[in-house]
């Protein structure tokens, strides 16, 4: 029986929902106590500890606030809930798999990856438009589609029906999700534009030009065989409703009674009638009459709010939608599928600048005293993400005058600086936790910035890192992922609508008139990856799918080396490639530093495929090794930890003479089980590896020297001596 069963339990350091609760409020006053109960334990883990992105978006509910300005005609977006303004006049957007934004992403992450192309072949603007009116409308179409084939099969249904109450079920979810549109405002505005739009354009031609009003008719031929569309007769209006109309007209109602239901304060008479248009379209009897000056001036204001609306959101959302991308990827690295040791995320949702408050710290500490300084090992935390590390801005050309518009730099509120990165890697190191850690986001931390640039800057930033005791519990990851580059972030959401001289409305062609956005780049940290990818290949049924062969059904993969042999071409992130790679002149500097966690984007096949997943190149930490001049790989970390771990446990806390027995050459001995399993991908021990250690009695000291491909690893121990008496001293 395994005696640890999960090496990749993660932290999350970052706050993603400030009105849920958070480590730090969760362990409280920590004085004078040296660890917490298992109750609280387990109460921690009910709330912060997520093991899929559905129970990330379930437990956390990332959320933003908005509220409306009446002095600027304004929608305010904020991420902290506003202590000043009373929940009714302030709106929640959730950001979860029915927002658009955050929906239009991931469709974007999945797309290009099933397309495999470059950032610079791939099109981003046919996504991007996800979040333009006519799109949303898209899913309303298919939304309504499938309300009214379920009410129609409601409204047959016997009452007393068992399936009838099963379809009401499914009518209540479909309503659910139909009424945070028109319970919304904001919402409805997508609703409004593109009716108005219908409305208006019906007889316009493609261009959206449009030169005479629209009458319906019919096609008919002429006494002389010529085709003729004349007019067509207005139905009676006496004649009996078919059954398709009765199912059209329940649904009508029962949309109508939800929305006066749901907006009993403040019902609008014209957002009733726009519901019912849009969630079950009538053809109607008659031509009604439509004042059309009035409705562009309506469409165009619509369009203009939305435009500004969604820019804002954008810019206030983008922060927290790339922690939640982040958080998605992280677990994307591991196949769904797969019942192994799943990868498990717990989240402080504390900022980094309150966790490292001398005052907070202790907390943290006590927290991981207990998870991680104890024989059990359920709860050990092994990994740490920690994102949005700040970069030094400091070397942009100070200018004398700006002859032309250009970027104006602005403090980013949403990073953390390295001296609090500094101060968690202490805490980190005394619980032998390896922290992943990227920089901010943004267009110089991306692929095509080290392309260019190459790794300099990031190895600079670190210089503060290394050479200290923590070094090797630090682990810098390059270059973050582009999602939508920022000069292919544009979003057209649609042209202004102007009255033309035969009186009929038609889009205008005039540049100034096309509603644009940009949504100035989105981009997610390597932290996120690199630390999903190090999890991921822990489990043994992860490491068996991909190699098919020589694994072990029951060793983690501490030992395993994303670097080593074909490691990199088998294991790849589920990220397409961004660009063509990296030149040999960059290559070599990187293979010269052996510096950081680093992606790499090249062009490469494996068993006759083409691979177009972007794969791993460097997996280094920041202790540095002065005789050789390169950075540690991270996995030395890991098997020491892991051996040091297994050694406690096996040994009753250090005992001598189990010391002894475990590294003796007993075949049943732990090293020699070790050893027996050289030749498996997740081997402890591999082809060039040994455990050797040494007892100095004198001072109670076990040194161990962990040898890995002929380079010695050390690690001190005390030892629990025993006395003549046979009992530990």
């Amino acid at each position: 029986m395994a005696i640890i069963t999960q090496t990749n339990r993660t932290l999350l350091l970052e706050e993603i929902n400030p009105e849920k609760l958070d480590l730090l409020t969760m362990v409280g006053d920590v004085k004078g106590m040296d660890s917490l109960n298992d109750e609280k334990i387990k109460e921690i883990n009910e709330h912060l500890q997520v093991r899929s992105f559905d129970e990330f978006l379930e437990k956390f509910d990332p959320v933003v606030y908005s509220f409306y300005n009446a002095s600027n005609q304004r929608v305010m977006y904020t991420l902290k809930k506003p202590e000043n303004i009373p929940d009714e006049l302030l709106t929640e957007i959730h950001l979860n798999m029915h927002n658009d934004f955050l929906k239009m992403l991931l469709t974007l992450v999945e797309t290009k990856r099933s397309q495999g192309l470059l950032n610079v072949d791939f099109k981003f603007e046919k996504l991007t438009n996800l979040i333009s009116p006519a799109k949303v409308m898209e899913d309303i179409r298919q939304l309504r589609k499938e309300m009214r084939y379920l009410y129609s099969e409601y409204a047959l249904l016997e009452e007393g029906d068992p399936k009838k109450l099963d379809v009401g079920d499914k009518l209540n979810v479909m309503f659910e999700e139909a009424s945070m549109n028109y319970n919304n405002v904001m919402a409805m505005l997508p609703l409004a534009i593109e009716d108005i739009k219908t409305r208006l354009l019906l007889g316009a031609g493609g261009d959206g030009k449009n030169d005479t009003p629209l009458t319906l008719g019919v096609l008919s031929m002429g006494e002389e065989g010529e085709l003729k569309i004349l007019e067509a007769p207005k139905p009676e209006t006496k004649a009996l409703a078919t059954l398709d109309d009765q199912i059209n007209r329940g649904l009508i109602t029962a949309i109508e009674e939800d929305y006066e239901a749901l907006n009993a304060d403040s019902p609008s008479v014209y957002v009733k009638a726009l519901v019912a248009r849009t969630f079950c379209p009538l053809p109607s009897t008659m031509v009604s009459t439509v004042d059309t000056e009035k409705e562009i001036v309506n469409y165009n204001s619509y369009l203009e709010f939305y435009k500004t609306a969604k820019d804002d959101f954008i810019k206030t959302v983008k922060p927290l939608i790339e922690k939640v991308l982040g958080v998605r990827l992280f677990f994307e690295q591991y196949p769904a599928k797969l019942k192994g040791m799943r990868p498990s995320l717990l989240i402080t949702n504390a900022g980094n600048e309150m966790l490292v408050k001398s005052s907070n710290i202790p907390r943290l500490i006590t927290f991981l005293n207990t998870v991680n300084a104890k024989n059990d090992f359920n709860n050990t935390v092994w990994y740490a993400i920690f994102p949005s590390v700040s970069l030094d801005q400091n070397s942009k050309m100070k200018l004398s005058r700006e002859r032309f518009k250009g970027n104006k730099i602005v403090e980013n509120p949403n990073v953390n600086s390295v001296e609090s990165l500094a101060r968690i890697l202490d805490v980190m190191k005394d619980y032998r936790v390896q922290c992943f850690f990227s920089y901010e986001t943004g267009d110089k931390t991306t692929f095509n910035y080290m392309a260019t640039e190459g790794i300099e800057k990031f190895v600079e930033r670190c210089a503060s890192l290394t050479g200290k005791p923590y070094s090797e519990f630090g682990i810098p990851c390059i270059p973050n992922f582009t999602i939508v580059p920022k000069d292919k972030s544009g979003v057209i959401l649609d042209k202004k609508m102007v009255l033309n001289d035969a009186n009929m409305a038609e889009l205008s062609n005039a540049k100034e008139d096309i509603m644009k956005l940009w949504i100035d780049g989105v981009y997610i940290g390597a932290a996120f990856v690199a630390a999903g990818l190090c999890a991921a290949t822990q489990c043994p049924e992860y490491l068996k799918k991909i190699f098919k062969r020589n694994v072990d059904t029951e060793l983690p993969g501490v030992r395993f080396d994303l670097e080593a042999g074909d490691h990199p071409l088998r294991v790849r992130t589920s990220l397409a490639k961004e660009i063509t790679g990296f030149t040999n002149s960059i290559k070599d500097d990187i293979n010269r530093k052996n510096f950081g966690f680093v992606f790499s984007s090249e062009n490469a096949a494996f068993n006759g495929l083409n691979i177009t997943d972007i794969m791993v190149y460097k997996a280094r930490n920041l202790l540095y090794d002065t005789e050789l001049g390169v950075y540690e790989p991270i996995y030395k970390t890991q098997v020491t930890t892991y051996i040091e771990r297994v050694l406690r446990h096996a040994t009753g806390d250090f005992k001598q003479d189990n010391i002894i027995k475990f590294f003796s050459n007993n075949p049943q001995s732990q090293k020699s089980l070790w050893a027996g399993k050289r030749d498996q991908v997740n081997s402890i021990i591999s082809e060039g590896d040994d455990i050797s250690y040494v007892i100095d009695e004198a001072n109670g000291i076990c040194t161990l020297d962990i040898t890995f491909n002929g380079n010695v690893k050390n690690l001190e121990i005390e030892i629990n001596r025993l006395t003549s008496a046979g009992r530990s001293a």
